[in-house]
């Protein structure tokens, strides 16, 4: 059984299909069609809700932490042991709440499709954000599409709901929801169970060992933000599934003197703030990790256990030499993250083995690493080319180097004769030149929607120039910078 908060209402859940979104389980299962389906595929934000849970802040104490998800990517087992808040709920007491008021007052909507995922993604803003500016709003509200408004008024909206927000029901529920959520917190594995798929929900690193030793065929259920689509895109049925979400173990960041260790479940949106102190590129590049709602949802392990070629994590940590620590059952082994892809789609994680966390090396300051995304669009899109540049320069001459690329081969990959052509040599242009050629050999990319094959070779080798180019002139600040 799983137990979760809808609203204010307690739901207990056993016998659910584990295959159920959360998008399906609002509409169809309890009759509320605020919540809309756009995509089905995360990209429109149309379907948005905001999940809330239990937090311990700065000073110790406990307190709600709210976050806009997609719930066409959410599957109901995510649930056990949260707060799940619809469009539904905002409305109290006969009266539009301050964030549905804005969209009213600012002529925010118009065919009004998109509205209820505005209308959540501005609540979540509001909950975090006292006064936000401009960009905060923009970041806030880069997953969700509209077709008619233009976003002005939308923007606008965001800047009176933020900037005059009243205490609403749930600041006054607020102690209230804690002591409820506190009440139902999972002590046990919890388990959806419809008789021919089941989704398993352990609590700890042991526990989830155990389930996937003796369920080795089953699916891990991170995030869920690729998984999920196999359901909405592919018409899949996953009989088997394990939740990662709520063993706490996998979701710190441990910070020692010479490296950060982010547990596999970790959102993206909580590896930020320790990642982009130590590298405020790969702090950039997560600011265009697709929208705010899959980096609520979307964990770094998963990023790189799904082994995509375009993924945007892996060119960066290869290039940091991070690595990874595989478990199965209670032995571990520790994997240079570059040797765990082999192929498309193929790792060298073995049956019942998994991510359990990704080690990565503090900033030294005797490198330059700088990170590159080239995607069709700024915000919210899939990477073409993403680059990393990880370079020692000892005397103007190039001691070390890793320089790792998505979206170039099968795999991300290193740029082995790129590297082998600068080290030892003088940091020049005409070295730079050189590398560029290498280039070729390092890769032979394919032609698809995203770019043709000419432009991501060309498009890399104009990277290492431009890496060039900004460590001569420290000035220029154009990193990490999509080309159109």
């Amino acid at each position: 059984m799983i137990q979760f908060l809808l609203n204010q209402e307690l739901r207990s859940e056993h016998a659910l299909d584990p295959n159920l979104t959360v998008l399906e389980y609002l509409r169809e299962h309890l009759g509320k069609p605020g919540t809309k389906e756009g995509c089905a595929s995360g990209d429109c934000g149309a379907c948005t809700v905001v999940v809330g849970e239990l937090a311990t802040g700065a000073d110790g104490q406990e307190h709600l932490r709210y976050r806009s998800l997609n719930s066409c990517l959410t599957f109901v087992s995510s649930l056990h042991g949260k707060q799940l808040i619809s469009v539904e709920g905002l409305k109290h007491q006969g009266k539009l709440h301050s964030v549905q008021q804005a969209m009213v007052d600012c002529h925010g909507s118009q065919c009004g499709f998109c509205t209820p995922g505005f209308v959540m993604s501005l609540f979540a803003l509001q909950k975090n954000s006292d006064a936000p500016d401009l960009h905060q709003a923009q970041e806030a509200l880069a997953g969700n599409l509209c077709r008619c408004t233009g976003y002005r008024p939308i923007l606008a909206a965001a800047e009176q709901a933020c900037c005059q927000a009243q205490p609403d029901q749930f600041d006054t529920a607020q102690a209230q929801t804690i002591a409820r959520l506190k009440a139902i917190a999972p002590t046990e594995t919890g388990e959806l169970n419809s008789g021919d798929k089941r989704c398993l929900v352990p609590l700890t690193v042991a526990d989830l060992a155990d389930l996937y030793g003796s369920h080795p065929e089953a699916r891990l259920l991170a995030g869920g933000t690729d998984l999920a689509l196999e359901v909405t895109q592919l018409h899949k049925t996953l009989p088997v599934m394990i939740y990662v979400g709520n063993v706490a173990e996998m979701k710190r960041v441990d910070t020692f003197e010479d490296r950060l260790e982010i547990g596999a479940a970790t959102a993206l949106t909580d590896c930020y703030e320790a990642l982009s102190r130590e590298y405020p590129d790969f702090g950039e590049l997560l600011h265009r990790f697709a929208s705010l709602q899959i980096r609520n949802q979307g964990t770094l392990g998963g990023n790189i256990g799904n082994a995509s070629p375009i993924g945007d994590s892996p060119p960066l940590l290869i290039a940091l030499g991070a690595q990874i620590v595989l478990r199965r059952g209670q032995a571990t082994r520790t994997l240079a993250l570059e040797d765990y892809f082999i192929d498309y789609r193929i790792t060298a994680r073995q049956d019942s083995e998994f991510i359990e966390k990704i080690i990565v090396p503090r900033a030294n300051l005797a490198w330059a690493f700088r990170a590159y995304k080239v995607s069709k669009r700024l915000d919210d899109d899939i990477s073409a080319v993403c680059a990393a540049f990880n370079l020692r320069i000892d005397n103007g001459v190039v001691a070390e180097a890793r320089i790792a690329f998505g979206g170039m081969a099968a795999i991300p990959k290193r740029a082995l004769a790129c590297e082998t052509a600068l080290l030892g040599k003088p940091f020049s242009m005409a070295t730079i030149e050189r590398a560029c050629q290498a280039l070729a050999e390092d890769f032979t990319p394919l032609s698809d929607f995203r770019a043709s094959k000419e432009y991501r070779l060309l498009g890399a080798q104009n990277l290492l120039r431009k890496y060039f180019i900004e460590l001569q002139t420290p000035h220029i600040e154009t990193r990490v910078t999509a080309y159109v």
